[in-house]
């Protein structure tokens, strides 16, 4: 699992969201977020920002940059 992935499961539990409540608080799909979760996939800049931005941290953070 790749430390983006990692941190955005960990910053949803936290919120006590599920991929859907996430999804419609954001505008991003639950299957999108579902596969990054999974680290099947990686978001672009513009999702990871507005991810970022929800959750109140850098994208810096988010991706796993220290």
């Amino acid at each position: 699992m790749t430390k983006f992935a990692e941190r955005l499961n960990e910053l949803r539990i936290e919120k006590g969201l599920n991929l859907k409540q996430l999804g419609e608080k954001v505008g991003i799909s639950d299957v999108a977020l579902g596969r990054w979760e999974k680290g099947t996939r990686i978001p672009n800049i513009e999702s990871a920002a507005k991810l970022a931005k929800f959750f109140n941290v850098s994208t810096d953070y988010l991706i796993g940059v220290e």
